[in-house]
C-alpha cells in the first residue's frame, strides 16, 4: 500500500508492474509513480497485440474480498509498541495462511492507521479486520 512501498517491493522481487486495489499501476520501464493513462494504453496495446478480449485476458486473475480500514487516532504509536495489534495480527496471519494478507501502516499524511485485509471468504476478511481494529483501539485507548 503507498507507491513508495510498491517500488520498493517490485525493486526487491524484480519486478516491471506492480499497484494497488485503487487503480495505482506502476510500470517500472515508465515510470515510478502510479499512471493510469500509460496503464490504460498498455492494456489496450496487449489487447490489440493477442486479439483477445479484456474479459478473456483477465482470466488469469483470482480476486479476493479485501476490506480497508481507516481508524483515525490522536498520535501515531510505532507499531511494534502496540502489543495487542501485534498478538492479532500474528493469529490473523496464521489463520489466513497463504490465503489472504494483511498490511497495516500509518497513513503518511493523516494520523490514520489503515488496516487492509485480503483473504478468500468475506467472513475471514470481516473477522480478522474486527479484531485488528479492536486491539489498535485497545493499545490507543
Amino acid at each position: 500500500v503507498g507507491d513508495r512501498y510498491v517500488i520498493e517491493a517490485m525493486r526487491e522481487q524484480d519486478l516491471s508492474i506492480g499497484g494497488e486495489q485503487s487503480g495505482h499501476i506502476i510500470l517500472s520501464d515508465v515510470s515510478t509513480t502510479g499512471d493510469g493513462s500509460i496503464a490504460a494504453l498498455r492494456v489496450l496495446r496487449l489487447m490489440k497485440e493477442s486479439g483477445k478480449p479484456l474479459s478473456e485476458l483477465a482470466e488469469c486473475m483470482s480476486v479476493y474480498p479485501q476490506l480497508l480500514t481507516n481508524l483515525k487516532f490522536a498520535a501515531k504509536r510505532p507499531l511494534d509498541e502496540m502489543p495487542a495489534l501485534q498478538s492479532q495480527w500474528r493469529t490473523c496471519e496464521a489463520e489466513l495462511g497463504d490465503s489472504g494478507r494483511i498490511v497495516i501502516r500509518w497513513s503518511g499524511t493523516e494520523s490514520k492507521l489503515r488496516i487492509l485485509v485480503e483473504a478468500k471468504t468475506q467472513a475471514e476478511v470481516d473477522s480478522c479486520s474486527t479484531r485488528l481494529a479492536d486491539a489498535a483501539k485497545k493499545d490507543l485507548a
